[in-house]
Formats: structure tokens, sequence, C-alpha cells
């Protein structure tokens, strides 16, 4: 299964941006160009695709886009976090 969200910029932010904490899981921030409709199922479906390409590494993922309520964690995540 492939997901298509046009353009996007993906952040890594949390724990896993201390090199001296051990363990937690990976949380992504995804902000995207395009209005999304239902960000739930779009979480929850690359969060899968990418756990099952970490061998079940547990990964949290946020969803940015124009339609979408920005919260202070949207803020948090993108100035802390480093783009990949």
């Amino acid at each position: 299964m492939q997901i298509v969200v046009g353009a996007a910029h993906v952040f890594l932010f949390g724990s896993r941006l201390d090199y001296h904490a051990k363990g937690g899981d990976i949380d992504l921030l995804i902000e995207v160009t395009e209005p999304v409709n239902n960000p739930a199922v779009l979480a929850a479906k690359i969060s899968a695709q990418i756990m099952r390409a970490l061998n079940g590494r547990k990964v949290d993922v946020l969803i940015s886009a124009p339609n979408l309520t920005r919260l202070p964690i949207h803020q948090i995540a993108a100035q802390q976090g480093i783009c990949l």
C-alpha cells in the first residue's frame, strides 16, 4: 500500500532527538500542503507503514494541514524538530 499526500515536510521531534535517552517511540510531524479529510486515518496508516518497516518500533504521527486546527504541539514539533 502506498500513501500519497502531495508535497510534505517530515520532522522528527521528541525523545528521539536526545542521543542520551534510551528507548521511546519515534515522533513525527508531517506537514502537508493539501487539505486532509481524515487526519486520524492518514496518521494511523502512515504510522502502521513505518512501524512495519522498523520491525514494530512504535511511531506516533502528527499531521499538519491547511484545513486542520494547529495546536501548540504542532508549533513545538516544528520548532524543536529536525526536518528529515
